[in-house]
């Protein structure tokens, strides 16, 4: 089971490594898009507005498409084979499914209690998947049908047809198997899944009327849906419906920022319902203090690398509230931090709350700023310094609340893996410098070597700077010290589950690899 779990975290962690330049991609985009910072150039019937305006759209395509981009990505990590052919599978499985699963809405949909004539979005619990209409099933309808199909791949990618059914072979084979597997699939979603999504409209009704526990409530199920891809059912009718006030709560605040402006009164009493877009609050202040606490308890060796990759995630939080960068950073190494992390962001939203503090709070600081404290900031200084001054003390409690968890637990987080970064044994470097730019292919024969063989391999994957193995044997693989003598930076053995350290490289070593199998 945990071989199966670090497959997965491992697959996962693929489309996460585009995130960060997608964020960075968003809020300079944003930047220059927005008027309220930029004035009369940022006007939309501009050239500047339009130019720019072609590259934040560019930017949304990663995060606008994650359900897609999962779908195609997991094989890469977790097909044993033809890793290729099987993400094509999953792109015309996921579509066909949503094919079924549109035309037995469009048909029975009112038996399912599904109004399939309703406008997408909203709390009619219908989207666009691919063009279809559909339900909106998030990350869990993507995971769910990526799984079944590469399931369905490893078992029967190559089964022996007759000659004379050839033409269905190989990845048609697993089409058709798959084709018939997901019309009962589909059948099931549309009997289940209205009944998920009507729990979360109760949900939405409770908080409403709730107060502050509400507050905390709504911030924390926002934050612990993440990983799910469902946290935009639950706001979505929030911010763009009208369960709070009409036309949602951000349409309402910019409409009322000439109000707010002029006006003395705090900003709580005037506008009690801005609330739910609180949420970006821990993406200014929480994630400093968890990447200062990855930071703090790397190890010393691994320091600078670990500040190169955590300075530009949290940045991309803080400046364009896009925090999955550093969220499935360590989501998948260790989830109960996760889930700390949504206490402590419900627990920081709430305290501002209760001390007044209101608004269009859910991006990142260049959203923030447009639509708070560019526009608000002479009458309502004082709300906004409040808000400073709680934010930075919780930065401090997210940085002692999780450094105290990775030490007392021994989380391997960012830098704080078993591996040794640095160069220790000369005939590494010896070896680098004897195979003058050819390290790829040579090292993939070497490590292969190093475990025994390839007929004492069962199957391989990678994460982000680890080639994952089974093999049959582990008494065939060689030590730790072999492992850092031939050009990697070791190895963690747990009885026939093989972790060798290459470095970010490793995507282009696991190729030569399976090529030598």
């Amino acid at each position: 089971m945990m071989q199966k779990i670090q497959r997965f975290g491992g697959a996962m962690f693929t489309p996460v490594l585009l995130f960060a330049f997608a964020g960075i991609v968003i809020g300079i985009g944003t930047l220059f898009t927005t008027e309220a910072i930029m004035g009369g150039l940022a006007s939309p019937t501009g050239l500047w507005y339009q130019l720019w305006n072609i590259v934040l759209q560019g930017g949304w395509t990663v995060f606008n498409q994650l359900p897609l981009l999962f779908v195609i990505a997991l094989p890469i990590g977790l097909a044993k084979k033809q890793q290729a052919r099987c993400c094509m599978e999953a792109f015309v499985l996921y579509v066909t499914f949503q094919y079924f699963l549109s035309t037995i809405l469009s048909q029975w949909g009112s038996s399912f209690g599904v109004d399939f004539l309703a406008d997408i979005g909203g709390t009619s619990g219908l989207t666009l998947v691919a063009n279809i209409k559909t339900l909106d099933m998030g990350m869990i309808g993507a995971l769910m049908i990526s799984g079944i199909v590469i399931a369905l791949h490893n078992k029967f990618f190559d089964t022996n047809l007759p000659e004379w059914l050839g033409t269905f072979s190989g990845s048609s084979f697993v089409v058709i198997v798959g084709f018939f597997t997901l019309i009962p699939v589909a059948f099931l979603s549309a009997l289940i899944w209205p009944t998920i999504q009507s729990g979360m409209l109760a949900f939405q009704g409770f908080v409403s009327n709730a107060g502050a526990i509400g507050v905390w409530i709504f911030i924390f199920m926002e934050r612990i849906l993440i990983p799910f891809g469902l946290h935009h059912l639950l706001y979505f009718p929030f911010f763009y419906d009208s369960v709070l006030v009409n036309g949602g709560v951000v349409s309402y605040w910019a409409n009322m920022l000439p109000t707010l402006a002029a006006s003395s009164e705090s900003l709580k009493s005037l506008v009690p319902e801005a609330w739910p877009t609180l949420t970006g609050l821990s993406k200014m202040f929480g994630t400093p203090g968890i990447a200062l606490a990855f930071y703090v308890t790397a190890k010393s060796s691994k320091k600078k690398k670990i500040a190169g990759l955590l300075i530009p995630i949290t940045l991309t939080a803080i400046v364009c509230g896009i925090t999955e960068p550093i969220e499935f950073t360590f989501l998948f190494i260790a989830p109960v931090l996760f889930v700390v992390h949504a206490i402590l962001a419900a627990t920081l939203s709430t305290v501002a709350y209760l001390f007044g503090v209101v608004g269009a709070m859910s991006g990142g600081l260049i959203e923030i700023s447009a639509l708070n404290f560019i526009p608000l900031m002479a009458n309502h200084w004082p709300t906004y310094l409040t808000l400073l001054i709680v934010g930075l003390i919780f930065t401090g409690i997210y940085f002692i609340v999780f450094r105290f968890l990775i030490l007392k637990f021994d989380f391997k987080t960012p830098g704080r893996e078993d591996d040794e970064e640095d160069i220790k044994f000369h005939s590494k470097a010896e070896y680098r410098e004897k195979q003058n730019g050819q390290q790829k292919e040579t090292l993939a024969e070497a490590i292969l070597e190093a475990l025994g063989g390839k007929d004492n391999i069962v199957d391989v994957t990678n994460c982000a700077t680890r080639l994952r193995v089974n093999v049959k044997d582990e008494t065939l693989v060689q030590n730790d010290e072999f492992f850092k003598g031939i050009g990697t930076h070791g190895l963690k053995a747990t009885k026939t589950n093989i972790q060798v350290i290459v470095g970010l490289k490793v995507p282009s070593v696991r190729e030569d690899f399976e090529n030598l199998l």
